[in-house]
């Protein structure tokens, strides 16, 4: 069974004060604006370079 990571990273306060501004207005936890961003990120990425196999690393 595969289990879901758990990601920790420091940001500045400058940045998560803004980003709990856009999350609120975009009507996300900070949780879920943080994982939209990722998925932006990815969806991006994809659309440019092809699609990432699972279980490959760079």
């Amino acid at each position: 069974m595969k289990r879901d990571k758990h990601l920790g990273i420091t940001i500045t306060r400058e940045m998560h004060q803004k980003l709990v501004y856009i999350s609120s207005y975009e009507g996300r936890s900070m949780s879920g604006q943080i994982l939209y961003l990722i998925q932006q990120c990815i969806r991006n990425f994809e659309k440019e370079h092809g699609p990432i196999p699972e279980d490959k690393e760079p």
